[in-house]
Parts: structure tokens; sequence; C-alpha cells
């Protein structure tokens, strides 16, 4: 239940302290909230009166970042939940959610590739996979190299036949009726031409996962044995394959080498600290050999020492990990530097993703304690590696904003910079883009899209004013929502509610920048200046960077302002319009495939938007829609045999109209919309 603590002000912890007795007993979660109402800090505690009532001390006795947080805040409030588990669950649900700014929030240091398996498909696929995990696919790794994993795989896939082909690859082997290389050379048991069935290949699949997974000593036997059982049959040449299957096990397991004896499923961590910075290394252990690593860096905002710290990384870790996946990604046994404040609470936690017991233990001794160190050395040499890459970048990043600072004399050094372009073909599907860069870095959940409906023909300036127009109008719309807030009287000294109060989430356009760069010279210039002058916004400065002379306009100056080519501040806004052109580029070819797919199948009878969105989605491009039978168009639903075969001569042909059968289109299956296309 929120707290009646909504009080926002700038003077300090105890203007907003709650009422003595309204803070509960129980277990909760608390947010602190700044005056423009962001969620700052997530916490969790056992008990909460407790817990927040030490924040409400003399800020001199607070450790200096959580003395900067409190003071930071402008209000608290808190859930009362039932357990503990629900208490850690709900904080790592509001960590990701609303990104508070004082929460230790873990970064990879770098991507890692994946060995991924697609056993959601019908013919299951081996591939090296990055980024986030999808489901319908199992994951071994992650691993330090990618060309590690393809080694790996090219010699497995002697004894494990399996597919690791594309789609395309595969449907096209189909089609012809022969299979690729890799069938011929015995690498793929060709379930593409029929060598195999669907069953036979999935054993196949579920054989090769359960290897990587550390089940080795059943296959290396019954290789083995069925090896001298050829060889006593006289059968020479089998027994002479299944040896060469034994040795290429054999050389994959030599490069997972035995850390620890016993077998044991672990995941090791260890952590490098310094006062600003936490480094963090993970060594997967599967069946005693080491299978994977991985690093972390993040920011040291609260006074937490090593225990709290392992907490935080732990729930990130593993709170959001879906209980399809617990078995796999959750192992029987967590060895950690120090154990976290509440560790019984982590173990039934993970205990009841992973659906059978979990220990997390501080090895004392022997092999694991051996392993640690050596985890915690590389997590030593990633954070000075980490310090080195970033005193770089920060002082870099510095320099290009002062310098532009210094260059268009601005009172403040522009922290968020705005840039907009504007792309359109001939006239047509005429769009704008608006990206955002924060101290010198892309914030990418910022970049915003407009389609330009006001102009008409090709007019960069008129579409320019529009877009800066509909943006800043936002601006002052939000701004004017949030001047008086539910419950609460005006107070101007607290500036504008930059989160809407019902969904917790920032505001769209609520944030005002510090620069506008438009891509673009003097017109483009003006034309910016003259919206927001007619909005009467007179506090944000404009400049627009030519594409030719690398020239920075400012408006009402008839000469440019020259940037040295070693600037960083010029590199800067050169990274900045082309992110926006990039940015405008794409959104434009989304609607013009979009417009083009309408095109070929508006004519189709008994076809409208609908069944369009439909047919799109469940094919998911232009090109498999083209490649796919009548029949199988007919299995869509509301498309009908008659309705099928128009919709294929329709695209038949588009497709030997002058449009090549590469085109691809990439789509939202939820939505049926088209995003991207390409050729």
């Amino acid at each position: 239940m929120p707290a009646a603590g909504d009080r926002r002000t700038t003077r300090g912890p105890l203007s907003y302290r709650p009422e003595p007795g309204s803070i509960p007993t129980q277990p909760g979660v608390y947010r602190f909230r700044d005056g423009r109402g962001r969620v700052i800090y997530v916490g969790k505690a056992k008990n909460l009166r407790a817990r927040l009532s030490s924040y409400f001390q003399d800020i001199g006795n607070l450790h200096q970042r959580t003395a900067s947080m409190v003071t930071t805040a402008a209000s608290v409030e808190w859930t009362v939940v039932n357990t503990e588990v629900e208490a850690l669950q709900l904080e790592y649900s509001w960590i990701k959610e609303y990104d508070p700014r004082f929460n230790v929030k873990y970064r990879d240091d770098k991507s890692y590739p994946w060995l991924a398996v697609t056993v959601g498909e019908e013919f299951p696929r081996v591939m090296v996979g990055r980024g986030a995990k999808k489901k319908g696919t199992r994951y071994f790794g992650p691993y330090s190299h990618a060309w590690a994993i393809r080694e790996t795989v090219d010699v497995l896939l002697r004894v494990f036949p399996m597919r690791s082909c594309s789609n395309g690859v595969f449907k096209r082997s189909a089609q012809i009726g022969r299979p690729c290389l890799l069938g011929y050379i015995d690498k793929c048991s060709g379930p593409c031409v029929g060598n195999v069935s669907a069953d036979e290949h999935r054993a196949i699949v579920e054989d090769f996962c359960d290897f990587m997974a550390g089940q080795t000593r059943p296959f290396m036997r019954r290789i083995e044995k069925e090896m001298y059982a050829a060889s006593d049959a006289m059968d020479f040449e089998k027994a002479a394959r299944l040896r060469d299957d034994l040795g290429a096990m054999q050389r994959a397991l030599e490069k997972q080498a035995v850390v620890l004896g016993d077998g044991a499923d672990a995941d090791v961590i260890a952590l490098a600290e310094d006062p600003l910075e936490v480094a963090v290394q993970i060594f997967y252990v599967r069946g005693g050999r080491i299978r994977g690593q991985r690093g972390w860096v993040a920011d040291r905002v609260d006074e937490g020492d090593t225990p709290e710290l392992v907490q935080d990384f732990l729930l990130q870790l593993y709170a959001g990990t879906d209980r399809d996946q617990g078995a796999e990604s959750v192992p029987r046994e967590i060895l950690v530097p120090a154990l976290p404040p509440d560790a019984d609470v982590f173990e039934e936690l993970l205990s009841d993703l992973r659906g059978s017991r979990v220990a997390i233990r501080v090895p004392q001794r022997g092999d694991k304690k051996t392993l640690q160190e050596t985890v915690a050395r590389n997590a030593g040499q990633a954070l000075a590696l980490h310090k080195t890459k970033r005193a770089s970048d920060l002082t870099t990043r510095n320099r290009a904003l002062e310098e532009i600072q210094q260059a268009l004399e601005l009172e403040d050094v522009p922290l968020r910079i705005e840039c907009y372009d504007v792309s359109n073909l001939q006239g047509t599907e005429v769009v704008a883009s608006m990206v955002v860069f924060e101290d010198g870095l892309a914030r990418k959940s910022e970049y915003r899209r407009f389609v330009i409906r006001g102009v008409e023909g090709q007019n960069d300036v008129a579409s320019m004013h529009e877009v800066i127009t509909r943006r800043f109008r936002r601006l002052l719309d939000e701004q004017a929502r949030s001047e008086t807030r539910p419950g609460d009287p005006a107070d101007p000294a607290s500036g504008p509610m930059l989160v809407d109060p019902e969904t917790g989430r920032p505001r769209k356009f609520a944030y005002a920048p510090g620069l506008v760069v438009v891509d673009g010279g003097p017109p483009q210039v003006a034309a910016a200046q003259q919206a927001l002058d007619e909005l009467g916004i007179d506090d944000i400065p404009v400049c627009g960077l030519a594409k030719r002379l690398e020239e920075v306009w400012v408006p009402g100056q008839a000469d440019p302002v020259i940037l040295a080519r070693s600037s960083e501040g010029l590199y800067l806004l050169q990274r900045l319009r082309d992110e926006a052109h990039r940015f405008a580029i794409n959104h434009h070819r989304s609607r013009r495939s979009k417009s083009m797919v309408e095109s070929v199948l508006d004519d189709v009878p008994g076809l409208g938007e609908v069944r369009r969105k439909t047919l799109m989605k469940h094919f998911g491009s232009l090109k498999k829609l083209r490649e796919a039978t009548v029949e199988e168009i007919a299995t869509v639903p509301g498309i009908g045999a008659r309705t099928a075969a128009s919709i294929k001569e329709a695209v038949t042909t588009s497709s030997s109209g002058g449009r090549g059968t590469g085109a691809t289109m990439t789509v939202n299956t939820a939505t049926g919309e088209i995003i991207e296309e390409t050729e």
C-alpha cells in the first residue's frame, strides 16, 4: 500500500519524512521519487519501518551516496507484500521498469555469443547467437569468442549430424531435392531432402544437447562399445568411422578443461571493487567443465559492501529467469565471495525457478576456492581495463560537450541534445526522426518518429517546421498537464512533473533539450527557430549541421561557426546527424515497403486491410509469401482457395514485373505491421 508521503520539496529528507508510526513493519518494497516524479531508487526490506527510518537521520551520519539520494528525493512510497520472496520479485520488476539512477545497474562489458539450438522448430538448427534469449531456443554458454563455438560445432557435427543451415538454405535444398555441402560430407543428416524424418532428426538434436549439457560419458561409452562390436563383426569400415567419432568428441572435450573433479554444476562469481565502481565475473561450470564466461561493470551508487553488491547482482542475474528455462539457467550451486544478507530468501526463490534445491555458498578450500580466485583475477583485470577505457571516453565526451558550449556560446553545457532529420522520396512518404544524446551517449529509448502530413511535395524546410512545432507543442502540453498535480497544490519551485502519475513511466515529450540540432543549413535552422518562436519558447538554442562542408549554422548569423576537423565537438555533432539520418531512412523504408505490399495486394478481390495484415503476419515477408503454394496460402484464417489463387497470381506477377524475389520485409508479428524492407 503506498504511503501518504507524497510531499515534494528541495529542503531535505525531513520535509517528506512519513508521520511516525505510519510505516508498516511488514516486508515490502519502497521507492524514492524526485521532485518531478521520477523513481530514483528502489529497495526492499524485511521490516519497512526499520529500513526507511534509517534514511531519515542526520545527513552527516549517512554515506555520501545515500545522502545524495535522500536529498535528491522529494517523496517516498512503499508496497507491502506477504513474503520476502515476493519482495525480491517486486524489487526486480520495479528496477527493470523504472531504471532508477541510484540503483546499481550491472552492464555487460561486451556482447557474448551463445550456442543456440532452436528446439521449438520442426527441424531444430544449431547456430551462434548473441543478445537476449528467446523462447523455444535452448542455449549453451555464453562463450568468450564466436570462433570457439564454431570450432566445437564443426567437430561435433560429424558425431551429431543435425541441421546447421539457415532457413533459406534449408528451403532451397528442399525445393531442388539436393542437400547442401554439409549433407554430402556427412555433417548433416539431410532432413531437408527426407534422408531422416523429423523424429529421427530430433533424436540427434537431443543427443547433441545432452552432450553439450555435460552428459558426455554415456555417449563415449556407447560409441566405444559399438566400435568394438563392429570390429569383432569384421565391419572395419564402421569401426573406423566410430573411432573417428570418438576422437572428435575427445577433441571437443579437450577444449573444456575439467576444473571441478566432482562434476558439479555451478556458477562461480567474483567481484573486484573500488570506491566508485565494481566489476563482476562469472564462470559457468557444467559437468565440472567451464562452459562459458561473462562479465559486468557497474557504478557504485550506495554504501553497500560486498554482501549487498552480491545481492544486487544475483537479483539482476536470476530474478528475470523464465521458469521454463530455470533448470538450464540456474545451477545447483552458486559460489559467491560473500553471502548476500538474504541468502536463504534467494535460495528459496532460485529453488522455485529451477524446480530443485539451489545452494548459495562461499567456497573455503579445494578446487572451488582455487577456481573462484581465478575468477577474481579476471574481475580485477576487467575492472582495470574498464577504468582505462572509461577515463578516455569520459574525458572525450566532456571535452566534446564543452567545445560545443564554447563554439555556440551557450550558457550551460548541453547535457541533452536532440537532432532532427527529414526523409522523403520525391515528395512521397515524408517522415522525420528525432534522436537523443545524453552526456554524449545515444539514448535510444528516447528516439521518436514522425509522419509529416501537413506538407505537400518535397519541402524539407516546411517539414522541419512541422516536426519542431509538433515536438515542442507536446513539451508545452506535458508541462501544462503537470503544473498542478493530483492532490497537491501547485509548486512552481519543483518544476514540471516528467512522469505520468498513473503509469509511473516517463512522459514521451516531457524533457526539454539543452540544444536542438537539425540536419541542414540556414533554411532548416531558420524554420526550426521560427517554430520555437511561434510557440513562445526562447530558452532552447538551435543549430544546424550542413553536410557539404560540415558547417555549423546558428539562427540570425550570416556566417557559419567553423569547428576544427579534429574537434571532438564536431565529431559528436556528426554522430548525432548521422544517427538521425539513419533513423529517418529506416522509418522511410518501412513506410515505403508497406505501401508497396498494399499496392501488390490491392487488386486482389475480397482481400481487405485486415486480411492483408493477417497474411503478412502469417508469412512474415513478401519473399516467403511468393514462395508459398496456393494450398499454404489457403491455410491462413479467412483466406479461401479462390482468394489464395488470386494472391498467388498477384505476388507472382509483381515478382516478374521488375521486383526481384530477394525483397524481404521485417514484420511485427503481434500487429502484422511491416517494420523494414531490404533487397
